[in-house]
């Protein structure tokens, strides 16, 4: 007899046990809904799916009367540009400190102290101070993002690096390379394929981060459309907006994943269940 541990589902086992879950969730919101809008047909904290799928469908084709843009693309699209110019300067900067703090101890010994402080600051903790500073406009969103996320991928690159098998660079120093050689040539593509798998991990925190700087200070996102509808108990509206940056997320983090699976196949090849 098999031991659970042992037991692998096959491919379409694996999709269909992934789409249980969701299944008994939306069976259950179901139920819930219906129960309260039996007791009230104007209840407007469970709105039917139909409801919901109505209200997207609108904010998704009709224009604003005012301003002649449609409310769901014009959020789509102020989100996405904030979200990935953040991650992408925070990768950037990951990568670059990553390799340096991991690579050149004397380096390492001075700044590694400083991003282990730096990432334990809560950065909402600082969302009135970049306001000050950088005004309510892109920047203060950005910036947001960037101190939130990156000491995270810093750390993560530097102990990886720290994690490599002397071996390597001892030997790459044998051959007659230079430190800025190792760290090109022996760390950059060790760690590169680690930052797409970080920065997946943090995609999540990122978004935490733009919600919360779009709902104080923006004119339009994703974020800024659902604390402005709540005050009138929009679920309705919430709702679909959750379920929307939801997959807007997963789209990225898959999107990382094939990149980083084309790009390094090596860095997979033990993987069993690609993700």
């Amino acid at each position: 007899m098999k031991r659970l541990i042992n037991l692998t589902p096959s491919r379409g086992g694996r999709w269909l046990l992934g789409l249980l879950p969701f299944l008994l969730l939306a069976m259950l919101y179901m139920s819930l809904s219906n129960a309260r809008l039996a007791e009230n047909p104007n209840d407007r904290l469970l709105p039917t799916p139909s409801n919901m799928a109505s209200t997207f469908y609108h904010l998704a084709t009709a224009e604003n009367v005012r301003t002649g843009e449609v409310v769901l693309w014009t959020d789509t699209f102020a989100s996405l540009e904030r979200i990935v110019i953040g991650v992408g300067i925070s990768a950037l900067i990951g990568l670059v400190v990553g390799i340096v703090n991991g690579g050149i101890p004397i380096i390492r010994a001075k700044f590694s102290p400083l991003v282990t402080v730096a990432s334990l600051i809560p950065p909402m903790a600082i969302l009135p101070i970049l306001f000050i500073a950088f005004g309510t406009g892109e920047a203060a969103k950005i910036a947001l993002i960037v101190i939130g996320v990156t000491p995270f991928l810093i750390r993560d690159l530097q102990g990886h690096a720290l994690r490599l098998p002397d071996e390597q660079l001892i030997k790459a120093q044998t051959l007659g390379a230079s430190s800025w050689q190792v760290m090109l040539r022996v760390l950059l593509p060790q760690l590169t394929p680690r930052l797409l798998n970080a920065t997946r991990l943090a995609l999540g925190t990122a978004w935490l981060f733009l919600i919360a700087a779009e709902a104080i200070a923006a004119q339009e996102g994703l974020g800024y459309r659902i604390f402005l509808v709540r005050r009138y108990l929009s679920m309705d509206v919430i709702l679909p907006y959750v379920a929307w940056i939801t997959l807007l997320a997963f789209l990225l983090d898959q999107l990382l994943a094939w990149v980083s699976r084309l790009a390094f196949p090596w860095y997979h090849a033990g993987e069993g269940d690609k993700s």
